[in-house]
């Protein structure tokens, strides 16, 4: 019953907060407001006021204040700040190492070698009052429409605001908030966590670790909830330093995951329950913060056993020097370690293969990177991935043996390097045609030493990735 009053509660709220959003468009005269040109539109300010790199998504310490205070904030002037909507598209190129075997490429693919027009997104994003704002983001993806049968349409990264309010505490102002989302994390003001972390464009059609814990949103095998839950959180923020944040995760009902264009999750028949702290300090041209999350979930693998049950605990952090503008530099890392029973999975897999293998079992994750900008025009990064954990053949080995996939003992380790060269024309103060011309070229190269627990080989799939990214 309290799932079902949790569920119903949560569809009400997403379908209420798009609602208002909606409504806006046609009732009101406020301003837009997104990590878009809508929101630069909206607040009077250039995209860098709000962006490291021009273009987004890595907020400054004023971002992170315009999305914690609902993306209220308003101050810019004309007819476009009172017009909510902000586009993008993004294209690619990718090419791996060694093609994959003939007959295995992605439907109407090449294998090897690919130009990818990756998607196209329409923002509802901004202000509707005083005190509520938010976005919805509606995205076309010509690679799933190609491969996976579907329309490619979905409802992408949302993130409401219904209230927001500042109060006095300790002579002190403090913050509180609600938040409706889709995803885990997407409401999160810190880029060191996952819905907004690096790499903030990465390629759909290249090789990449198959693990990946449930608070990443990352696994190809595994639950990923992504997309396909609704999420209802209250925040506090006292001071613009301390940050709580409490609430919890339930599945979309199959008649909403159908309009979202989903088409479901995992089966998760509890609430998940999901808590983040973090503390930021800002100082002259420097901001650094540390934090920590939460995430629990419990999912039916429906071989009718019991439940699998995910504790998930993160701790991060970062650190951004923005100076002048000139010389820009950042370093943002995440650790998560997952605590895995999966007691109705291993159930299911000993009577099927005449086995006693146990149900506990853990998973760690480690992202970290570190970026220079230069007159938020030109930037590098340098990242590291690793994921390593038990072999696990309870999740991980029904892939094995296979050449391209775990080993035989489901083994999850993978272990990455990336180097990404970017540059951005547009976005600053003094750019043509602000804030609706925005470019990003970018060129990345990723190195694997480990992929689901092969060394050898794992060279193989090293990827060469060229994008444009363009919002207006």
């Amino acid at each position: 019953m309290q799932s079902l009053a949790y569920r119903t509660a949560g569809s009400l709220a997403l379908g209420l907060g798009g609602l208002v959003v909606a409504t806006s468009l046609l009732l009101t005269q406020h301003k837009p407001a997104s990590a878009v040109p809508a929101f630069a539109q909206q607040t009077g300010q250039a995209c860098t006021a709000c962006h490291i790199g021009g273009f987004g998504p890595e907020l400054t310490p004023f971002g992170r204040a315009f999305k914690l205070s609902g993306y209220t904030q308003s101050g810019g002037t004309g007819l476009a700040a009172h017009i909510p909507l902000s586009a993008m598209l993004e294209g690619s190129f990718t090419n791996t190492a060694q093609s994959v075997p003939d007959g295995s490429q992605p439907h109407t693919y090449d294998r090897n070698n690919n130009f990818v027009f990756d998607q196209a997104s329409i923002f509802v994003a901004g202000r509707v009052t005083d005190h509520t704002g938010g976005f919805i983001q509606m995205t076309y993806s010509n690679y799933a429409n190609r491969t996976s049968g579907g329309n490619g349409i979905v409802v992408d990264n949302t993130d409401l605001r219904p209230y927001v309010t500042t109060v006095q505490a300790f002579g002190n102002d403090l913050e509180l908030g609600l938040t409706v989302t889709n995803n885990p994390g997407v409401q999160d003001p810190f880029n060191s966590s996952f819905a907004w972390g690096y790499p903030f464009y990465a390629p759909k059609i290249a090789p990449g670790p198959s693990a990946g814990t449930v608070l990443s949103g990352l696994a190809a095998v595994g639950p990923n909830f992504a997309g396909n839950v609704i999420g209802v959180t209250a925040y506090a923020w006292y001071n613009e330093h301390l940050y709580l944040e409490a609430g919890g995760y339930q599945e979309m009902s199959p008649w909403l995951a159908n309009r979202f264009g989903v088409g479901g999750g995992p089966t998760t028949p509890q609430v998940m329950p999901y808590a983040r702290v973090a503390y930021e300090w800002d100082w002259g041209n420097n901001a650094a913060w540390v934090g920590a999350f939460f995430m629990h979930a419990a999912i039916n693998p429906q071989y009718g056993t019991g439940l699998d049950s995910y504790n998930d605990y993160a701790i991060d952090g970062g650190y951004q020097f923005l100076g002048t503008g000139k010389h820009i530099a950042t370093v943002q890392g995440i650790f998560v370690h997952e605590q895995q029973n999966l007691k109705g999975s291993a159930a299911a897999y000993n009577a099927n293969n005449g086995t006693t293998v146990g149900s506990g079992y853990g998973l760690n994750s480690i992202n970290l990177n570190l970026s220079y900008w230069y007159e938020n025009t030109y930037g590098v990064t340098l990242a590291w991935s690793r994921i390593w954990g038990d072999d696990n053949v309870v999740a991980y080995g029904a892939l094995a043996p296979s050449g391209s996939g775990f080993n035989a003992t489901g083994t999850p380790n993978s272990n990455s390097f990336t180097l990404e060269a970017d540059w951005v024309p547009f976005g600053k103060e003094k750019s043509l045609w602000r804030p609706f011309a925005n470019l990003k070229l970018g060129a990345s190269y990723t190195a694997y030493t480990e992929l689901d627990g092969a060394t050898s080989g794992a060279s193989n799939n090293n990827t060469f990735f060229l994008f444009a990214w363009t919002a207006f």
